[in-house]
């Protein structure tokens, strides 16, 4: 038996060591064709750029694919570069990388490679036709469904034109005319999806806080996407006020923080769980600080919410509704129904009559301000000819009695 069948115990650590750490015998790190890469720029001739990707790995990317559209060379040495495996260097002796196809012959070859080895190409939306868009890829014509453009529903495809975006090749047919080639981007699009998914449900929990997007929605509720994942943001969790329809808060496509308050497994294998969010559990809770801003007697303006047959509910503030009692309406004249004086939207001054913080409710007066008017306008009548405050105002005939009397 030689040395080489039988390694030293160190000689085999050290073996190990680069297995565990994907590297060859040689210290160069083991990749394959797909495989994104970041090395740093080594060095440039008037054809290659060599790229250090690290563990004694160098990688070689033609020059054009840093070129710009006027010529210029858009790196240089020391600078990092973001490309995909195309050749682990079994057929050309170098790992050899790309960020774009190529074009012409060239670039026949490539999307075949890319077809087969299911690597992401880049492609630019040039127009909506009949059933998805036309993709410009290398140089050559795609096409895309319309369905397999996003994972939600395109509503207005028009506005993806003009757009780069990364495909995968999902049928090449070649043709002496041109080889015909069907892309998706929602493929891509769901798998990011999946592995950010991973991540999220490390983290999935009641409490937990993520920052979300917001997908669509409903009468109902908006959907906000968390990683890779989608839960539902009741309607009655986007704020402590009213809020009629969830546009009235959030908007498609904003980002946003959002609480877990429920997950729930279910059957689909899909979307195994059910998630409940919240915006309203992050906000500051209005009934904590409306003893400190209101009081009985204050007058505030609010906005009447909801009418029933007993009063009207007004919003005083964001998050804080009061009633007005039918018997607070009308200026003492008995009226059979709220709607006979306010609608609902109607901006109406309020005094404020009590404050119950613990059971929330607060209880308003329309007449509060008339009848205080009315008061005040008679001590200012007493006043005037002689009497006070604690006197009763009488007849006028007593007041033009008292007022000869002082003469």
């Amino acid at each position: 038996m030689t040395d080489t069948d039988n390694p030293s115990g160190e000689d085999f650590a050290a073996l190990l060591k680069q297995s565990e750490q994907g590297a060859g015998p040689s210290g160069a790190a083991s990749y394959s064709v797909g495989d994104v890469v970041v090395g740093t720029v080594v060095s440039l001739s008037a054809e290659t750029v060599f790229i250090d990707l690290g563990g004694k790995s160098e990688g070689v990317l033609d020059i054009e694919q840093v070129r710009s559209d006027d010529g210029e060379i858009t790196v240089a040495v020391g600078d990092e570069v973001e490309a995909r495996v195309v050749d682990t260097g079994d057929r050309s002796g170098s790992i050899v990388l790309r960020r774009t196809l190529g074009r012409g012959p060239q670039a026949r070859g490539e999307l075949r490679m890319a077809f087969e080895e299911e690597i992401p190409v880049e492609g630019l939306v040039a127009e909506v036709i009949k059933g998805g868009f036309e993709i410009q890829i290398a140089g050559g014509r795609a096409f895309c469904p319309v369905s397999q453009m996003d994972v939600r529903y395109v509503e207005k495809p028009e506005i993806f034109v003009g757009q780069r975006h990364q495909f995968r090749i999902t049928r090449y047919e070649e043709s002496p005319r041109g080889d015909n080639l069907v892309v998706s981007r929602r493929v891509l699009l769901e798998e990011q999806a999946d592995v950010a998914a991973e991540g999220t449900r490390e983290k999935l929990e009641v409490g937990a806080v993520f920052s979300g997007k917001v997908t669509r929605l409903e009468d109902y509720g908006a959907f906000v996407d968390i990683g890779g994942i989608e839960g539902m943001l009741h309607i009655s969790e986007l704020a402590y006020g009213r809020v009629e329809h969830p546009s009235e808060v959030v908007a498609i496509d904003q980002t946003l923080d959002v609480q877990v308050i429920k997950v729930e497994a279910t059957d689909n294998p899909r979307r195994p769980e059910k998630i409940g969010l919240s915006i309203r559990s992050l906000a500051a809770n209005p009934w904590d600080e409306i003893a400190q801003k209101l009081s009985v007697g204050t007058q505030v303006e609010g906005k009447i919410r909801r009418i029933e047959a007993f009063g009207a509910f007004v919003e005083i503030a964001p998050g804080i509704e009061g009633l007005v009692h039918i018997s607070e309406m009308g200026a003492g004249e008995r009226i059979s129904h709220p709607r006979k004086l306010v609608d609902v939207g109607q901006t109406i001054s309020v005094t404020v009559l009590s404050i119950d913080t613990q059971a929330r409710r607060i209880g308003l007066s329309m007449d509060a301000a008339s009848r205080a008017s009315q008061a005040a306008e008679e001590k200012e009548a007493i006043a005037k000819y002689g009497g006070t405050s604690e006197e009763s105002m009488g007849t006028f005939a007593d007041l033009l009695n008292k007022q000869i009397d002082k003469k």
